[in-house]
């Protein structure tokens, strides 16, 4: 090999290294997740208690003890909200039996009505000689493995949720110590650690208030949805109002199940046509509302977001850890914007993450100044 191809194949090198990390990465967070999740629902759960835990500690009260307090008060506001809508939803998970065997029989009329959809008539009436239909055979074997897999994953979910609140607390704890020797072990720079320590502090802060302002708007979702869901006539508004709540943290994904959601059920509470559109337009219209008016003025343009960035990370870890990836994906996007900031080779990554409202300049302007000032 020639002397001048050496740097070029060092160079080749060097990035098919980094390439197999990021694969390699990639995978180890699809299979981990069982570990993972419950240790980032925690941080970031960390990151929106963490101010209180330290203005109780300036009024005398010991971290341990804010920290207990905290997530004592947390769950003691989450249990009673619980077990109001256990009952609702398993009065809704008993109803779905019966509402399939309806949905059931209007395909059948609609495949005996459009031959495109079904078989010929030779065939049909052979069938239900027979007494079979593989339609409904498939459907009855789906639900028996859907039955399976929601048991499945009921216990994953209790499991990771007690995880999640023992690390929460730990956390909350010890997050002072923590956050010291992240820094201890830093080389003895001064500019270095205060550059570290700004930006965790800065994603720190911008997560916990991100956090705070969608919970807080999210209620409010769920408030008007159950007001909605009630004046429609909707069985359970409540329970609705809820899902609509806790969808929403999921940009782009959450509006769309709510929607498929409310028209279910609608239609298993036995409205049809123009009824059963009535409460996921009544949604749609909430939504748009909250999207375009309350969360802009409510969240504010410091913690606004490129809506590019936000889908793909969306994608991204839903793809990697499912409804838990979606949840985290705007707060991880957020935190790594907080961190990329303070970052010269990162910097660039912030630009793109930025959301502005100010318009683009035109590439005339860009090809003549060269650069551009933020």
């Amino acid at each position: 090999m020639p002397p001048r191809d050496a740097p070029r194949v060092a160079l080749l090198n060097a990035w098919a290294l980094r390439g197999l990390f990021l694969i390699a990465l990639v995978f180890f967070l699809r299979e981990a997740r069982a570990l993972l999740i419950p240790v980032v629902m925690a941080l970031l759960l960390t990151f929106v208690l963490t101010p209180a835990v330290r203005l109780l500690r300036r009024h005398g009260i010991r971290e341990a003890v804010g920290a207990a307090l905290l997530v004592s008060a947390l769950l003691g506001s989450s249990i009673p909200v619980v077990a109001l809508l256990a009952e609702p939803a398993a009065q809704w998970w008993d109803r779905a039996p019966s509402t399939v065997a309806a949905v059931l029989a209007r395909i059948d009329r609609w495949r005996a009505d459009l031959p495109v959809l079904g078989p010929a008539s030779g065939t049909r009436r052979n069938a239900s000689a027979e007494g079979s239909d593989p339609v409904k055979a498939r459907l009855a074997s789906e639900g028996i493995a859907l039955t399976g897999s929601l048991l499945g994953e009921s216990a994953r979910f209790t499991l990771s949720a007690v995880a999640t609140v023992i690390l929460l607390y730990l956390l909350l704890a010890s997050e002072h110590w923590m956050l010291a020797r992240c820094i201890e072990v830093l080389p003895p720079r001064p500019r270095l650690r205060a550059l570290v320590l700004a930006g965790l502090r800065a994603a720190q802060r911008d997560i916990g208030r991100y956090l705070m302002a969608l919970a807080l708007v999210n209620l409010g979702v769920g408030l008007v949805t159950t007001l909605a869901m009630a004046w429609l006539g909707l069985p359970s508004p409540g329970l609705w109002g809820m899902v609509a709540a806790l969808l929403n943290f999921m940009p782009y994904i959450g509006p769309v199940l709510t929607m498929t959601a409310l028209a279910l059920a609608a239609t298993m509470a036995g409205a049809t046509g123009l009824e059963a559109l009535m409460p996921p337009l009544a949604y749609l219209a909430i939504h748009a509302f909250e999207s375009n008016i309350v969360s802009p003025w409510f969240i504010g343009r410091r913690l606004a977001m490129n809506p590019l960035s936000v889908f793909l990370s969306v994608l991204v870890w839903g793809w990697l850890w499912g409804v838990a990836g979606a949840v985290i994906a705007v707060p991880l996007l957020i935190g790594l914007r907080s961190l990329s900031r303070r970052n010269r080779k990162l910097h660039v990554m912030a630009l793109y993450l930025e959301g502005s409202a100010r318009p683009a300049l035109s590439l005339g302007s860009l090809l003549r100044c060269g650069r551009t000032q933020p």
